[in-house]
């Protein structure tokens, strides 16, 4: 950021004007990106204006964050008329007025000499230099790629889309051998993602996809070695991941086909018991970090998860969780915007953020009878309709003030898994 030489104190206000004072709008960068910390660059009143000191020399970096933080909790909710049900072009015309009430906030800067005096005509300019919404990614591609030119490009298009990384940490191919995870790979991967200012969330603790290769058959051990594994990743990994997706799909945990190809995992959550062992995952996890962001997530977003989150509390009816995750992985097609805002709505009524944690919008048709993780045809015509798609979907999204984060699923087309 280019310094100018001067002495700026700044002040930040929340729709607070102040007399004789220039009063700016905090806006937002391309594709919506919320401010959270802006660079301030003073720009020096005109040469035929004396300068107000000799000593007048100072430039700095003015943290907005307060601002945003200050709005993004308002209102959880968004009212709209009883009774009345928004069609999808009403509630996509509508967008940009939301993200113009929820998104931005007005600031105001006062530019002041050391005598403590304002500085006449001084001229402010706002550059946003960081994003308080979580427009993020998973990062499994990271030093994947065949080659070195694939791994640059792959990590040159990373920081320069997302701010938010989601890292893998599912069990049976972290800890491919009993009492080996693959902590020194995800720690590469971490320390890379903080260099950048890039958040990062570990997921999953618990999911019961598939079996660890190395899984005894004793349930009562198995419980044991996943709290363990609670334990371990998340104190390993306090100050570098400090978000988790603790458990993931316990809505529908006993789907036959799950409980066909990973039954001693299932096989616990069935002896165990769904709401028990899923709060026993969430005490551990705070346990292990009582500063970090946990989430429940799923791909469910019927009344069957609601009820999930409604009993996940612990003794004293406290929610054991501080963000609600998503998955909307749309193989079937896109979603359109009513039941995006409807699916919004239902869950911002826990009063916690929201997280879109895993979407997929494909950028062709689904084969007839080809399985879900199958690979699926391309065409020029379904990137076109993506994009579009894509557009559409943020922006419902971004508008909607209970939403904090979208993850993308994923950066390459090697796969969506």
């Amino acid at each position: 950021m280019v310094v100018a030489v001067g002495r700026l104190k700044t002040i930040a206000y929340l729709r607070q004007p102040l007399p004789s004072m220039a009063r700016l709008r905090a806006t937002s960068l391309i594709p919506y990106f919320s401010a959270a910390t802006i660079g301030v660059l003073f720009i020096p009143p005109s040469p035929i204006q004396p300068m107000p000191s000799p000593n007048f020399r100072f430039a700095g970096i003015l943290s907005a964050s307060c601002l945003f933080a200050a709005i993004a909790m308002q209102t959880i909710a968004v009212a709209q008329s009883p009774g009345k049900k928004l069609s999808d072009i009403e509630l996509f015309d509508g967008a940009d007025v939301r993200i113009e009430k929820h998104r931005k906030a007005d600031l105001v800067i006062t530019v002041i000499d050391d005598a403590g005096q304002p500085v006449p005509g001084a001229k402010v300019e706002l550059r946003q230099t960081r994003h308080s919404f979580l427009f993020g990614c998973n990062i499994f591609g990271w030093s994947r790629p065949s080659n070195k030119d694939q791994e640059n490009d792959y990590r040159q298009k990373f920081k320069e889309l997302f701010n938010f990384a989601t890292l893998g940490f599912y069990w049976w191919n972290y800890e491919p051998v009993r009492g080996h995870p693959n902590h020194n790979w995800t720690g590469l991967v971490a320390e890379w993602c903080a260099g950048l200012g890039i958040a990062t969330k570990g997921h999953p603790l618990m999911w019961n996809f598939l079996d660890p290769p190395w899984a005894p058959d004793d349930l009562q051990e198995l419980q044991r070695l996943q709290m363990s594994r609670i334990d371990d990743c998340v104190s390993q990994f306090k100050g570098r991941i400090d978000c988790w997706d603790v458990v993931n799909e316990a809505t529908h945990f006993d789907r036959d086909w799950v409980v066909k190809q990973a039954p001693k995992m299932s096989g616990l959550w069935q002896k165990t018991g769904r709401m028990e062992l899923t709060r026993e995952c969430f005490a551990h996890a705070r346990k292990a970090n009582p500063q970090a962001t946990l989430l429940i997530n799923d791909y469910r977003t019927d009344p069957p998860y609601e009820k999930v989150i409604e009993q996940l509390v612990d003794s004293k009816g406290k929610p054991m969780y501080d963000v609600i995750g998503i998955q909307n992985h749309m193989f079937e097609g896109p979603w359109p915007n009513q039941k995006i805002w409807d699916v919004c709505q239902r869950f911002s009524r826990f009063g916690v953020p929201l997280h879109f944690t895993e979407m997929t919008i494909f950028s062709g048709s689904k084969p007839k009878d080809a399985a879900w993780n199958a690979a699926w045809p391309t065409t020029p015509e379904g990137e076109t309709q993506q994009a579009r798609h894509v557009v559409r979907f943020y922006t419902m999204l971004f508008s909607h003030p209970a939403v904090e984060a979208i993850t993308w699923w994923n950066l390459h087309d090697m796969s969506s898994e």
